[in-house]
């Protein structure tokens, strides 16, 4: 590989003595995050392990290299593609990736600044049973380099929220929710797909988190028919089908298109969703005032809820739920400003 590609900087690391806030959604597909300049940025959630003696392709912040003080390296992103045999979050433990998730969504503060105590808040679909494992992964100081340029951050403050609920809290503030009754929060990711039904105090009285029938299951069965199988020549990959979701619905680079008989996938499981969640909350349904549509997969049926009443689908629904956990962290800040 040519040493060209590396783009090897030679960065000083610059310290920063206030606290910076982080939102981080670290989704099966995408790693979202915000911290509340610009727009919420996303990193594909995929990643390479390098072997030690094998030089990166290029690399980008949306494509980051990350290499840890014991040697390893991990390339995320879309370059990540460029490899053999590269890991896709959306079939593992994304808990377990909790830390190498963070270092991949840190950049430099104004590009330069990269020694700094850190505020994070986060959501996962069950903090019940994972909360313990995140904060013990991510409390604490951290040094690893990305993209060449050396880190050195002290994780103070980890606040863990139910995914899906930072899209509630982001749909109040835009003045989505009602003032009275219960919102139905329906998050579909990549890997998994969720509710909650939550009461006009915010309180969350019941909810349920799928661990299959995300957008991957969506695209596994568009990946099986032999319309796109016997086209390619091959077989087809399920992660390469989630790709084409977002950008009409074709297979790389190679022209094939499955929006012609999307429907004959979409519509199953589609209705197979709320299908689930009609017969979850039917003893709630009479004082239920919203249904809140959110998550990478929800753009995939936006259309069949259009001027439906009771719905509302986030706009930019990829990055609902990070914004509103950037609002938690600013509330935080003023409860602390404040006590």
């Amino acid at each position: 590989m040519a040493t060209a590609t590396r783009q090897r900087r030679t960065v000083k690391s610059q310290a920063a003595s206030t606290t910076r806030s982080l939102a981080l959604d670290a989704g099966n597909y995408d790693l979202k995050f915000y911290d509340g300049e610009g727009h919420p940025k996303a990193i594909r959630s995929v990643r390479f392990q390098l072997p030690q003696g094998r030089d990166a392709v290029r690399y980008s912040d949306a494509s980051p290299l990350i290499e840890l003080p014991n040697g390893l390296r991990y390339h995320f992103g879309a370059q990540a593609y460029k490899y053999r045999r590269q890991q896709q979050t959306v079939i593992e433990n994304k808990v377990e990736l909790s830390r190498l998730h963070l270092y991949a969504c840190l950049e430099p503060i104004n590009g330069v600044v990269s020694e700094f105590p850190l505020s994070l808040f986060i959501s996962t679909p069950d903090p019940a049973r994972n909360e313990e494992s995140i904060k013990d992964q991510l409390l604490g100081l951290h040094e690893f380099k990305r993209n060449d340029i050396e880190f050195r951050v002290k994780v103070e403050h980890v606040e863990v929220e139910r995914e899906g609920m930072g899209a509630y809290h982001y749909a109040k503030y835009q003045g989505h929710i009602p003032s009275s009754g219960y919102t139905i929060i329906v998050d579909i990711g990549g890997g998994t797909w969720l509710t909650r039904l939550v009461d006009a105090e915010g309180e969350v009285i019941d909810e349920n988190v799928m661990d299959r029938g995300g957008t991957y299951e969506l695209a596994a069965s568009i990946s099986f028919d032999k319309r796109l199988t016997n086209a390619l020549g091959t077989t087809s990959d399920p992660s390469v089908v989630m790709d084409g979701f977002r950008i009409d619905h074709v297979y790389a680079d190679t022209g094939l298109s499955w929006a012609s008989w999307l429907d004959e996938h979409l519509d199953p499981w589609f209705k197979g969703i709320f299908q689930t969640v009609k017969a979850q909350y039917t003893p709630y349904m009479a004082r239920v005032t919203r249904f809140l549509v959110t998550g990478g997969g929800s753009h995939l049926i936006a259309e069949r809820l259009a001027g439906r009443k009771l719905f509302a689908v986030m706009g930019d629904p990829q990055f609902a739920n990070v914004r509103g956990l950037f609002l938690l962290s600013t509330d935080t800040q003023l409860c602390m400003t404040t006590k």
